[in-house]
């Protein structure tokens, strides 16, 4: 059985772990070393038209990498032959930039041909880049970014949009993307110093677009930083240059993570910061707490959310535990959170930490799939 099951369109990465976009690094030679072990790499960017080549040399001339070519699209098609000329069970993206709408579509083709997917650039933020209408000036003119995805998306491709965060409204931005039709959102967390992690759980809660987690990912307590808020996905970049085994640390320790909990990119409970999926780990709310702001984000009323998870667990080993502090396991934290009141009820019951942790996911999609606003 796969560990993770992660599906995204026809991609099925065999991890969340992924090898960020580089401009001038990210090739298919760099990323050959990752595809042994990482679920994804996303190669690029990639300059698709004569307007975005040409702005890329100006770059070049300043002392930045790029990719450049005269023929983009043959370029990006030995890219693709040369990265999927081997089956290694690594998801293959691939991260563009063009001025011609028409441009994307054809790479977009491309990429489905060898059974990857396409990355829209809404991310760079080098000037020559954004003077074009390209990279991050697309977060400004979202009418612009829509017409790329349906574009895109009406070519079969799996979509991503690669964003940077607190530039515009990140939230109209994702609902934008989801709109348009993109499977994912890649998010650089840009903040004012390292990650602003709280932009990846406002996400989480405004759409149900897969997230790609990324900035400032070094190890495993940064990855389960943006993990805990949401993120389906990491995306590590510099650090691989400082430490090229850093992707296959934080595979070992996801999946370790993944084997120990059954929940990999488990949330935080909500009175710590959590999304809202950690309304499955919130108590019987009969007293003032943050599960009632929570609540209110999602249009449910105290009284419907205790009916509803406690029709959930009906048939399953939740409904008991007479012991704990409501009386059931419905209300119980996560298996992370230490409580001899529950580990004490599960021995009894005989489940297992994680077949409880499976349980509170389905509860969590349950609760949301209710959702009034």
């Amino acid at each position: 059985m796969d560990t993770f099951d992660l599906k995204i369109g026809y991609l099925t990465p065999k991890n969340p772990i992924a090898l960020a976009p580089m401009a001038g690094i990210t090739d298919s030679k760099f990323a050959a070393q990752f595809t042994d072990h990482v679920g994804m790499v996303i190669l690029g960017g990639y300059n698709l038209d004569e307007r975005t080549n040409e702005a890329a040399v100006l770059e070049v001339q300043r002392g930045r990498s790029e990719f450049i070519s005269d023929s983009p699209l043959e370029f990006l098609e030995s890219e693709l032959q040369a990265i999927t000329s081997e089956d290694t069970g690594t998801a293959v993206m691939v991260n563009v930039r063009a001025v011609d709408i028409e441009a994307y579509a054809d790479a977009a083709r491309l990429a489905k041909k060898y059974g990857a997917g396409i990355e829209i650039n809404a991310h760079c933020r080098q000037s020559e880049m954004i003077e074009l209408g390209a990279g991050q000036s697309l977060l400004e003119h979202l009418d612009t970014l829509q017409e790329i995805i349906e574009t895109v998306r009406s070519t079969g491709a799996v979509v991503s949009v690669k964003t940077r965060a607190n530039v515009v409204d990140d939230i109209d931005v994702a609902q934008v993307i989801e709109k348009a039709g993109a499977h994912i959102i890649h998010i650089d967390a840009m903040g004012g110093h390292g990650a602003d992690i709280n932009i990846i759980r406002k996400i989480r809660n405004h759409t149900s677009l897969f997230i790609i987690g990324n900035n400032s990912v070094v190890d495993f307590s940064s990855a389960k930083s943006l993990f805990q808020r949401g993120a389906d996905m990491v995306s590590v970049a510099r650090a691989v240059l400082n430490e090229p085994n850093t992707l296959r640390f934080l595979v070992d320790q996801i999946t370790s993570y993944q084997l120990t909990t059954g929940w990999y990119n488990s949330p935080k409970h909500i009175c710590g910061g959590g999304d809202l999926r950690a309304l499955a780990f919130c108590c019987l709310p009969v007293k003032p707490c943050a599960v009632h702001s929570a609540l209110k984000m999602i249009g449910m009323t105290a009284e419907e959310f205790a009916q509803l998870k406690l029709k959930f667990v009906e048939g399953t080993p939740l409904e008991y535990g007479d012991s704990t502090c409501f009386g059931s396991m419905t209300w119980c934290c996560k298996i992370t959170k230490p409580c001899f009141l529950r580990d004490g009820v599960l021995e009894v019951v005989g489940l297992s930490d994680i077949d409880f942790m499976q349980i509170k996911k389905h509860m969590s999609e349950e609760i949301l799939s209710h959702r009034k606003k």
